[in-house]
Protein backbone atom coordinates (compact mmCIF):
# COMPACT_ATOMS: atom_id res chain seq x y z
CA UNK A 1 0.00 0.00 0.00
CA UNK A 2 1.48 3.13 -0.79
CA UNK A 3 0.19 6.14 1.62
CA UNK A 4 -0.51 9.63 0.39
CA UNK A 5 -1.52 12.67 1.53
CA UNK A 6 -4.62 11.99 -0.73
CA UNK A 7 -5.53 9.26 0.50
CA UNK A 8 -4.20 8.93 4.25
CA UNK A 9 -6.83 10.41 6.04
CA UNK A 10 -9.46 8.28 4.42
CA UNK A 11 -7.79 5.05 5.08
CA UNK A 12 -7.31 5.86 8.51
CA UNK A 13 -11.10 6.62 9.21
CA UNK A 14 -11.74 3.19 7.93
CA UNK A 15 -11.32 2.07 11.02
CA UNK A 16 -9.15 -0.73 10.29
CA UNK A 17 -5.66 -1.25 11.97
CA UNK A 18 -3.09 0.69 10.20
CA UNK A 19 0.75 1.03 10.10
CA UNK A 20 2.78 3.38 7.99
CA UNK A 21 6.10 3.10 7.60
CA UNK A 22 7.41 6.87 6.79
CA UNK A 23 10.79 6.87 4.49
CA UNK A 24 12.60 8.52 2.34
CA UNK A 25 14.92 7.48 -0.97
CA UNK A 26 18.21 9.32 0.84
CA UNK A 27 17.12 7.13 4.28
CA UNK A 28 19.76 4.01 4.16
CA UNK A 29 17.72 2.31 7.15
CA UNK A 30 14.65 3.15 5.60
CA UNK A 31 15.32 1.61 2.61
CA UNK A 32 16.74 -1.48 4.70
CA UNK A 33 13.22 -1.81 6.16
CA UNK A 34 11.53 -1.45 2.46
CA UNK A 35 11.55 -5.65 2.01
CA UNK A 36 10.04 -6.57 5.98
CA UNK A 37 7.86 -3.56 5.81
CA UNK A 38 6.51 -5.10 2.29
CA UNK A 39 6.51 -8.71 3.40
CA UNK A 40 4.67 -7.82 6.98
CA UNK A 41 1.83 -6.23 4.39
CA UNK A 42 1.43 -9.26 2.81
CA UNK A 43 1.52 -11.41 5.87
CA UNK A 44 -1.28 -9.14 7.67
CA UNK A 45 -3.06 -9.10 4.40
CA UNK A 46 -7.27 -8.11 4.93
CA UNK A 47 -6.13 -7.80 8.81
CA UNK A 48 -3.97 -4.94 8.83
CA UNK A 49 -3.55 -2.19 5.96
CA UNK A 50 0.67 -1.95 6.03
CA UNK A 51 2.16 0.43 4.02
CA UNK A 52 4.68 3.42 3.00
CA UNK A 53 4.38 6.87 2.38
CA UNK A 54 6.87 9.00 0.87
CA UNK A 55 7.89 11.60 3.07
CA UNK A 56 9.75 13.49 -0.12
CA UNK A 57 6.50 13.29 -2.60
CA UNK A 58 4.40 14.14 0.58
CA UNK A 59 4.94 16.55 3.10
CA UNK A 60 1.11 17.60 4.65
CA UNK A 61 0.47 13.90 6.63
CA UNK A 62 3.91 13.28 7.75
CA UNK A 63 3.83 17.43 9.34
CA UNK A 64 1.12 16.52 11.16
CA UNK A 65 2.38 14.05 13.09
CA UNK A 66 5.65 15.40 13.41
CA UNK A 67 7.23 13.40 11.56
CA UNK A 68 10.39 15.60 10.53
CA UNK A 69 13.21 13.20 9.43
CA UNK A 70 12.51 9.13 8.46
CA UNK A 71 15.03 7.59 10.57
CA UNK A 72 12.48 4.97 10.25
CA UNK A 73 9.66 6.10 11.44
CA UNK A 74 6.45 3.45 11.81
CA UNK A 75 3.53 4.79 13.33
CA UNK A 76 0.24 3.13 13.73
CA UNK A 77 -3.70 3.79 14.09
CA UNK A 78 -6.50 1.86 15.79
CA UNK A 79 -9.75 2.13 15.37
CA UNK A 80 -9.33 5.73 13.17
CA UNK A 81 -6.99 6.87 16.27
CA UNK A 82 -3.45 7.31 17.44
CA UNK A 83 -3.39 5.27 20.52
CA UNK A 84 -0.40 5.88 22.61
CA UNK A 85 3.06 4.99 22.48
CA UNK A 86 2.10 3.97 18.92
CA UNK A 87 5.23 4.90 17.44
CA UNK A 88 8.98 3.26 16.66
CA UNK A 89 11.58 5.78 15.53
CA UNK A 90 15.21 4.82 14.26
CA UNK A 91 17.16 2.21 13.35
CA UNK A 92 16.66 -1.07 13.23
CA UNK A 93 19.35 -3.93 13.28
CA UNK A 94 18.93 -7.53 12.61
CA UNK A 95 16.85 -9.06 13.96
CA UNK A 96 15.47 -6.14 15.40
CA UNK A 97 14.23 -5.08 11.66
CA UNK A 98 11.67 -7.85 11.69
CA UNK A 99 10.64 -7.34 15.73
CA UNK A 100 10.08 -3.71 15.81
CA UNK A 101 7.40 -3.60 13.50
CA UNK A 102 5.96 -7.06 14.47
CA UNK A 103 5.69 -5.11 18.19
CA UNK A 104 4.30 -2.26 16.69
CA UNK A 105 1.85 -3.92 14.87
CA UNK A 106 0.97 -6.12 18.12
CA UNK A 107 0.43 -3.02 20.16
CA UNK A 108 -1.34 -0.57 17.32
CA UNK A 109 -3.95 -3.58 17.04
CA UNK A 110 -5.51 -6.41 18.43
CA UNK A 111 -4.48 -8.97 16.16
CA UNK A 112 -2.70 -11.96 18.29
CA UNK A 113 -0.06 -13.07 16.68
Amino acid sequence: MTFTDENVREIIASGQPVVIDFWATWCGPCMAMAPVIDELAKEYEGRVVIGKYNTEDNTEFCTENRVHSPAPVLQGWQKGSLPPRRRSEGRCHPPENRRTPRALIRTATTISE
